[in-house]
């Protein structure tokens, strides 16, 4: 199951930490101002999913390299088209001649368009920037555990939004036999996988087919997470946050405007509260949190846009 923390307060600029179970490392999703990031969790992320580089949402990034450094792994950077040159010019600004080559790497995986992704990756002292592969499709990154995909929405500028995606799992209904755990269990699960259905196995001294136990098996689906950052409430932005974020579990969205200036929203390219929850709405999504809100309101403002979210989201 993932878990989205959010590492800015209300009014500081958008940063979350994601976090899934049973795995070492955190994703860190846009970088503002972020006050309760550590730096235990700064060196143990193991990739920065970047929406678009406007200020409120990369402002961080070099308080996240400073902690990062002599970590001697490779750190991932998602984002729009660009990105790589933009990430190169941060780093490049610094002097690094105590660095040693090895402190770090930054792979950039630049998301060029809905379908082509470019990987760059520099290194200290000089950050050249190299292009090493290209991939295509809308998975930008994937491990054994999960994957993250991904569209582009108008933002007057490209704006990326990410679904985290936990991969299904075999489990195990030990309640409906007689049988206890044992290493058994194990091997069942691999034979499913592999589709080896005449494997025979073990069960406390007893001989079977895996299709003989296949019937205690079943498949656990996997958890689902979104976080769309800064987006106008448009139709266009909208049918591509169904196409993508339909049926997640727990998305987080930009809530920037209440509905009283919703002109101020269309102006600046951004969401507003009754936009965001009636799209989460319908996307049937389970639990919508309205996130990054604008600066100009105050706390009570801020709860009269979170009603206007709830209102529209649970009509």
């Amino acid at each position: 199951m993932f878990h989205a923390v959010i590492k800015s307060r209300e009014d500081e600029d958008i940063c979350i930490l994601v976090q899934l179970d049973n795995h070492p490392w955190n994703y860190i999703c846009d970088c503002g101002d972020a006050s309760e990031l550590t730096v235990k969790e700064c060196q143990n992320t193991r990739a920065l999913f970047i929406s678009h580089t406007h200020f409120d949402h990369f402002s961080n990034f070099d308080g996240i390299i400073r902690h990062q450094l002599g970590i001697e792994r490779e750190v991932v950077i998602c984002g729009p088209r660009y990105i790589a040159r933009q990430v190169q010019s941060r780093l490049q600004s610094y002097t690094w001649n105590l660095v040693a080559p090895n402190a770090i790497a930054y792979q950039v995986r630049e998301i060029v368009d809905e379908q082509t992704v470019k990987v760059f990756t520099l290194r200290p002292p000089l950050w050249e920037l190299e292009q090493t592969t290209e991939f295509f499709g809308n998975t930008v990154l994937k491990n054994k555990q999960f994957q993250v995909d991904f569209t582009i929405l108008d933002h007057k500028t490209p704006s990326i939004a990410y679904r985290f995606q936990e991969a299904d799992t075999v489990k195990i209904d030990l309640a409906t036999s007689d049988f206890r755990a044992g290493k058994w269990v194990g091997i069942l699960k691999e034979a499913f996988e592999t589709g080896n259905a005449e494997q025979e196995i073990e069960v406390e001294g007893q001989l079977f087919r895996a299709k003989e136990l296949a019937h205690l098996l079943f498949i656990k689906k996997g958890d689902t997470l979104g976080i769309i950052m800064d987006h106008a409430a448009n139709t266009e932005n909208h049918a591509r946050i169904k196409a993508l974020f339909t049926g997640c579990r727990q998305v987080l969205i930009e809530s920037f405007f209440r509905e009283e200036d919703r002109d101020l929203a269309d102006l600046h390219y951004h969401s507003y509260a009754e936009a965001s929850g009636r799209i989460m709405r319908l996307c049937e999504v389970k639990e919508a949190i309205p996130v990054h809100f604008s600066r100009k309101y105050e706390k009570s403002d801020l709860e009269i846009l979170k009603a206007e979210f709830e209102k529209a989201y649970l009509a």
